[in-house]
């Protein structure tokens, strides 16, 4: 059997700051990092946007340690935040904060990336989960990591949580989806044959003067270059707390399950690229409400009936990492008319026609159960 501790477990949770009365983006990261350097360390870091606070949560040994600093770690973060007339948002993109009022980090790193990318990085205006899971081998994680694109629809739709732009219903579930698509080398990440093959990838662009470093691979998930994990990057930042531990235990759970057939030397097809990122539109278009297309059966299905199929494929590995809470959480998402954080902002706006209200609904999900 495997032993679980392989798999080791970071999330980075991106946070809108907003103001506690009005929900207004407020560029408030400086002075809050000021503040919470003493209880946080490095578990808080900056972003682009200064209206936005990442929380980090190191490398944990398992699920229930997520668990336990996802809770204290957010909450901490809130009564900081509250401290400074602040609240937490959990959310794709802000219901109407425009990109253009919103000041960005224009040092270190980011000014790095300012310099390369210009407009595309000011318009970043975007808010999202990002979820390690740790791989020891690098030809493992390659293999996997070709496997794994298959279902970063499937959790692009389960976390969709941004239908807002600027104002505007976008008609799009994730729209933080298409604005990341906007970043080079971005979306779904190619197939490699090798481990040695994808490092010669990322050092022909290196030798080349095209990036930097690995961190330049804007795609939806990647082999993060210092971490040694395979880190999802498709994910809203979800609506509740709930949601994000049982994103994280999905995230898991398939790299487990798919570790596990590779030690009995099997493995999934592995699927085109084109094909993915069909699935990948359908899923940022219409959330769980989509029709996903299964290209190897060629046959489609509802992305409800495609997750649940999901489930049922990393079921018997769920006992080894201890995730039963969170995916009966994902079937009860499934089977909830209400949908997800996407389609109840929208059903939050329909009924009051009113943004404001959006905002409200968005500040107490995103306290809900601490």
């Amino acid at each position: 059997m495997l032993r679980r501790e392989r798999f080791t477990l970071g999330i980075e949770e991106e946070f809108q700051l907003v103001d506690a009365q009005t929900g207004a983006l407020t560029p408030a990261l400086p002075d809050l990092l000021a503040k919470g350097v003493e209880p946080f360390g490095q578990h808080i870091k900056p972003e682009n946007m200064q209206a936005m606070v990442e929380l980090v949560s190191g490398t944990l040994p398992d699920l229930a340690s997520v668990r336990e600093h996802a809770f204290t770690g957010r909450r901490a973060l809130s009564q900081l935040a509250a401290q400074a007339g602040l609240a937490l948002i959990s959310a794709g993109t802000h219901p109407y904060a425009n990109w253009r009022d919103q000041p960005i980090t224009e040092s270190g790193y980011h000014a790095q990336l300012l310099e390369e990318y210009q407009d595309v990085l000011r318009a970043d205006l975007i808010f999202g989960l990002h979820i390690h899971v740790g791989i020891e081998n690098k030809e493992l994680a390659v293999s996997l990591m070709n496997q794994l694109r298959t279902w970063l629809p499937h959790l692009l739709a389960l976390a969709a949580n941004s239908p807002f732009w600027v104002g505007h219903l976008t008609g799009i579930k994730a729209y933080r989806a298409i604005q990341w698509r906007r970043f080079p080398r971005s979306g779904i990440p190619y197939a490699f044959h090798s481990y040695s093959d994808f490092e010669h990838y990322i050092q022909e662009l290196i030798s080349m003067g095209c990036i930097h470093d690995g961190r330049r691979l804007s795609w939806d998930m990647r082999i993060h270059p210092d971490f040694g994990t395979l880190e999802c990057r498709i994910c809203d930042m979800p609506l509740t707390l709930d949601d994000t531990l049982a994103l994280t235990a999905l995230w898991q759970a398939i790299v487990v399950k798919l570790a596990h057939l590779y030690e009995q030397g099997k493995a999934v097809p592995i699927w085109k690229s084109r094909h993915i990122e069909e699935n990948r539109w359908r899923a940022a278009r219409y959330g769980l409400d989509a029709e996903f297309v299964d290209f190897s059966a060629q046959k489609r299905m509802s992305m409800r009936e495609a997750l649940s199929q999901l489930l049922d494929f990393v079921d018997d590995v769920i006992d080894q990492l201890g995730s039963h809470r969170e995916m009966e959480h994902i079937r009860t998402l499934l089977n909830d008319p209400r949908g997800t954080g996407a389609d109840r902002q929208i059903a939050c706006y329909k009924e009051s026609g009113d943004i404001q209200q959006v905002l409200h609904f968005l500040m107490q999900q995103s306290l809900q159960g601490l």
